[in-house]
């Protein structure tokens, strides 16, 4: 029997139990099921990628089988982050690298994204936004066993009306010409061509933006950019298709046609009030908060680079997001977990939980909404969330307990994903 401590597990990695998938794991505490408690000195044991039991006590391991040791560590499922931009990361040189990248570029910028997120414990991700090639390429190689990164669901381009916020803005008209794409639609027909297109090159989800946006350069606002009959269309398009729809969404006026239409989440809701929370209750929509956005783009108010239109929305909507989270909590709306990165810088994904923390959150609550919640939300719970058998052997665990300090898990010091340790200490 072969047993192994967190500081051996890196070095191991690369000597093979990184491609193995048969393990038993000792886990001191196993929060197995968020939201229930800790369980106290557990056995794990995997198999082919996949939870066999868990167990009380520690159990012995077959025969070649190596022994995991966490009994003195928080072990946890993989995290959910169910709003990125994995092939992106905003920054000073984003605006140029619209005319220096091609989509291949992007997909490595991705690969190199995707690897930090599943080192900082992100064992899934949702991608909602990015060059089709580029996104479903690097999902596809991820799936393969090619990339190493985490399990993504992608829409691809998001859908978007001529001059709103997903669409090309602020370049010249000949310029902007060259970058317009098929997800731009106007008219409750041409946006059912729209999803139609998305659904044909391999989206997963749909993603559309219902209203104005904080980094687009265009003083268009944050209001609503799709008429209610275009909603209407995307939502009935895409659901008789088989895919759920989430809109970014940041005015009040906005998100209340986006949920009116059916729609199956919100991102951001920024202006969510009372009445607003009335309709995510009555229409059974999840809201994915992303205040570590809000917080990046509140620091860069003053940094040149930005274009002025969306400094000055930074400015506006940036300090709204966690007392808008506060409400939707308090009011008792669905959360799950979503950051927004490639907003914020990848592998940061975990500083999302404090910010949720202040918001009135809990940290278990936290853990629980990029978990349970979160695979719900990206309808995998069937294979993810939880840490029980049958499902993939998506694993992470800390040395602190995460119930007492959330920060712990902005330094996660153990990962498997799917059997496979990828991470084994600091």
């Amino acid at each position: 029997m072969k047993r192994f401590g967190l500081a051996a597990l890196a070095a191991l990695a690369f000597a093979g139990i990184a491609s193995a998938q048969d393990a038993v794991i000792h886990a001191g505490y196993l929060l197995a099921k968020p939201g229930e408690g800790y369980l106290r000195k557990q056995t794990v044991t995997v198999k082919d990628g996949r939870i066999v039991s868990v167990e009380a006590g520690y159990r012995p391991a077959p025969k070649g089988v190596p022994v995991i040791d966490l009994r003195n560590d928080y072990v946890l499922p993989g995290l959910i982050d169910s709003h990125v931009h994995i092939t992106h990361e905003n920054g000073p040189d984003a605006r140029i690298k619209t005319f220096e990248e091609t989509t291949v570029d992007e997909a490595f910028d991705g690969a190199g994204f995707a690897y930090k997120t599943l080192l900082a414990g992100f064992t899934t991700v949702q991608d909602v936004g990015g060059p089709n090639d580029a996104v479903f390429g690097l999902r596809d190689a991820i799936a393969k066993g090619l990339v190493p990164g985490p399990r993504m669901r992608a829409a691809g381009e998001p859908i978007s009306v001529t001059g709103g916020h997903g669409d090309v803005n602020g370049y010249a008209p000949d310029v902007m010409k060259l970058f317009t794409g098929p997800n731009i639609c106007n008219g409750a027909d041409d946006c059912r061509r729209a999803v139609r297109q998305q659904v044909k090159e391999g989206a997963d989800v749909i993603k559309i933006t219902a209203t104005g946006g904080v980094l687009s350069n265009t003083k268009a606002g944050l209001e609503q950019q799709f008429t209610d009959e275009e909603l209407k269309a995307i939502v009935e398009t895409a659901h008789a298709m088989g895919r759920q729809v989430t809109a970014h969404a940041h005015g009040k006026a906005g998100v209340e046609a986006a949920l009116r239409a059916g729609i199956d989440s919100i991102e951001h809701g920024t202006y969510t009030d009372d009445e607003t929370i009335a309709l995510f209750k009555e229409h059974n929509a999840m809201l994915v908060p992303t205040v570590l956005a809000g917080a990046t783009v509140t620091g860069w108010v003053n940094e040149p680079w930005l274009p002025e239109a969306s400094r000055e929305k930074a400015a506006i909507v940036g300090p709204l997001m966690q007392d808008m989270l506060r409400r939707a909590h308090e009011g008792g709306v669905t959360v799950a977990f979503g950051t927004d990165t490639g907003v914020s810088q990848h592998g940061q994904n975990a500083k999302e939980f404090a910010l949720m923390v202040g918001a009135g959150f809990t940290p278990e609550e936290a853990i629980r909404s990029a978990t349970v919640v979160a695979s719900k939300h990206l309808e995998m719970d069937a294979d993810i969330g939880t840490i029980e058998a049958g499902k993939y052997a998506d694993i992470v665990a800390v040395e602190g307990d995460p119930l007492k300090d959330v920060t712990e898990l902005e330094d996660i010091d153990f990962v498997m994903k799917g059997g496979k340790v990828y991470k084994g200490g600091k």
